[in-house]
């Protein structure tokens, strides 16, 4: 049986909530892991507000591992290996749901060093899968955009059931996947019923060009919240 993991974490809603699934079954994610690139446009991983992962590492009490990439393609898989070499772990979390691209690579590199990749999340369908989230009670922001139909409004919004209902409309008029799967859209999960603490966002800007946006917090802080619901 797989016991002590890590999990890949960029402090959006598909690694959070893969998290929080793979800790069921007497499983215990150990660490937080989360690649800060040097460039935005990273083939592997999220860059928007990644530096806001050890406060959700608090708000969850696992410890978090934060390490540079240079988000060169194929060199930051390696990047990714050489953290995972140093963890005393028998395998690695991810909130895959599609990309094949970042799937194949984890499983590659997991399988040189002897991990199991567990991604609780692939294959689900996107749509049945963002209901669940809410469902389950997350409370998750959006902090970047990049579709047709996703504008500068869309940026610090929190997501409802109105919010999903906009996106399903979005995928059938233009085919926007309601996950951001295709990187239409990127979260931050700022309270779940899992959480010891929820996220406060003191200060954010928001940088839009036109086509393309992002809501970058400069400021947060960890908020005591009521009764711990689990």
């Amino acid at each position: 049986m797989i016991g002590r993991l890590a999990s890949l974490v960029s402090g959006g809603k598909d690694s959070v909530y893969a998290t929080h699934l793979a800790t069921r079954g007497g499983k215990e994610v150990a660490y937080l892991v989360t690649m800060k690139s040097r460039r935005e446009d990273s083939w592997m991983f999220h860059t928007v507000n990644t530096h806001l992962v050890p406060l959700i590492g608090r708000a969850l009490s696992i410890e978090t591992v934060v390490a540079e990439t240079s988000g060169v393609k194929e060199e930051e898989i390696r990047d990714l290996a050489q953290v995972l070499s140093t963890l005393v772990i028998e395998g690695l979390v991810t909130g895959a749901i599609a990309s094949t691209y970042q799937r194949d690579r984890v499983d590659r590199i997991c399988g040189e060093l002897g991990l199991e990749h567990i991604a609780p999340l692939w294959g689900r369908e996107s749509l049945g899968l963002l209901r669940e989230m809410l469902s389950e009670g997350m409370t998750i922001m959006v902090t970047a955009v990049a579709a047709r139909g996703l504008d500068e409004m869309w940026l610090g919004r929190v997501l409802d059931d109105n919010a999903v209902e906009e996106l399903a409309a979005l995928h059938r008029r233009f085919g926007v996947d309601v996950c951001g799967e295709g990187g239409e859209m990127e979260t931050l999960v700022i309270d779940a019923p899992w959480f010891g603490s929820r996220l406060e966002v003191v200060k954010a800007t928001t940088h839009w060009d036109g086509i393309r946006g992002m809501y970058r917090v400069e400021e947060a802080r960890l908020v005591a919240k009521g009764i711990h619901k689990g």
